[in-house]
């Protein structure tokens, strides 16, 4: 019987001999840290997306605290976004001292209740930080509906807000890199959209993550691109790649920055993915749809990842089943770890975690956030599942739902 079990990991990361070779140039070429292949790998996602600049950082969650930070939000301001993402769509706003918002899901759904989001916007109100959970962009038609709706009440406090004068929209792309919606990929949507090239995402550089902007926003690039350098390096006016000129150590420290930069080991894998990354996503497509063949037969809901209106990046393949609770939910995940199969929940409600109802939130109201956590499961979805794999997570999860 032994014989018969898989072992199906839950998102390993896709990499070949092209990245190892990319990082060995790296390490014999003398530069480790921020240079000239972080630069590149820059260049490279700004052209792939289509905007005018693309700043690299350590992180996604840096990506997004810089942004606020850089927007010139902190005490006194309030920032909302959904109860129903990952800490750090909410933690950045924590870390620059403004007041997190939490705006529930809508019924039977992963994104945040745009009803409600309009309810909660103040003349506090400088930014609102949607997720694009699995990789699905979300509606950001409805979102700048909501924000323009409300001009009457900002109220800037720095240049760029000025230049902008409205609530900022700052998409959590962790998930969405590559992903379309209405024929615009993600990152020309949204004012500000943040990626993460963490272990496990679509597109990997092992830690890392990237921030772009809309070009049409009016907003000086250079300048802009020069904040984020000066932010991720400790204020520091002049960057190690700068610095190694001859004769060129002078610097100063404008302000007490941070240290977040990324490094040209992680960008050289993630210069090898980009230009696989097209494969990549076709592979994510083919396994999404290969799912939802099967899955149509039975009573389970798939997250849907391509319509007419958008095409997710295929990151996750979140399922929710009817009629469970959490109780249930987790014990199938127990039954199809005993045989072989990884699985996951996408995501615990931030109410749901220490951290937050330390914070005065309660699972209460945000019943629609709870209902969809306790009912949901996220199955494998990688480039390295075969047809076998898919087939043999269906059976044991068709069996047990079955039982």
């Amino acid at each position: 019987m032994s014989q018969d079990i898989k072992n199906i990991s839950f998102s390993p990361p896709d990499i070949t001999d092209a990245e190892i070779k990319e990082v060995v140039d790296t390490l014999k070429s003398g530069w480790l840290t921020t240079g000239p292949k972080t630069k590149k790998l820059e260049q490279k996602i700004a052209e792939y997306i289509g905007v005018n600049k693309a700043v690299c950082l350590n992180s996604a969650t840096a990506s997004m605290e810089l942004t606020l930070r850089i927007l010139g939000i902190g005490p006194g301001d309030e920032v909302i976004t959904s109860a129903y993402t990952y800490t750090a769509s909410a933690s950045v706003i924590h870390h620059v001292g403004a007041k997190i918002i939490l705006v529930d899901t809508e019924k039977d759904s992963y994104e945040m209740d745009y009803n409600q989001l309009e309810n909660v916007i103040t003349e506090k109100t400088k930014a609102i930080i949607p997720v694009d959970i699995a990789g699905k962009m979300c509606n950001y038609d409805r979102i700048f509906e909501v924000v323009n709706s409300k001009r009457h009440l900002f109220k800037p406090n720095n240049k760029i807000q000025e230049q902008i004068m409205r609530i900022t929209v700052i998409a959590d792309g962790a998930h969405s890199f590559g992903a379309k919606r209405k024929g615009k990929i993600s990152g020309q949507v949204a004012d500000f959209t943040c990626f993460s090239f963490h272990a496990v995402k679509n597109l990997t550089t092992a830690e890392g993550g990237a921030v772009v902007w809309k070009s049409d926003l009016g907003l000086d690039d250079n300048e802009l691109y020069r904040q984020y350098m000066l932010y991720s390096l400790h204020g520091q006016s002049k960057d190690a790649l700068s610095k190694t000129k001859a004769g060129s150590w002078e610097y100063d420290i404008v302000f007490p920055g941070y240290k977040c930069n990324m490094t040209d080991i992680t960008a050289s894998i993630g210069l090898i993915q980009l230009e696989r990354y097209e494969s990549l996503l076709r592979k994510r497509k083919n396994i999404v749809l290969q799912y939802n063949t099967l899955f149509e037969k039975i009573n389970v809901k798939p997250l849907r990842h391509i319509d007419n209106v958008y095409e997710s990046s295929c990151h996750l393949y979140i399922l929710r089943l009817p009629n469970y609770d959490e109780d249930k939910r987790n014990t199938l995940i127990s039954e199809l770890a005993s045989r072989g199969i990884s699985t996951n929940v996408h995501y615990k409600p931030l109410p749901y975690l220490t951290a937050y109802k330390n914070l005065g939130f309660k699972m209460i109201d945000y019943p629609n956030a709870y209902k969809q956590y306790e009912q949901s499961i996220t199955l494998p979805l990688h480039t390295q599942l075969t047809n076998g794999d898919i087939d043999y997570i269906f059976k044991n999860l068709n069996n047990l739902l079955q039982k």
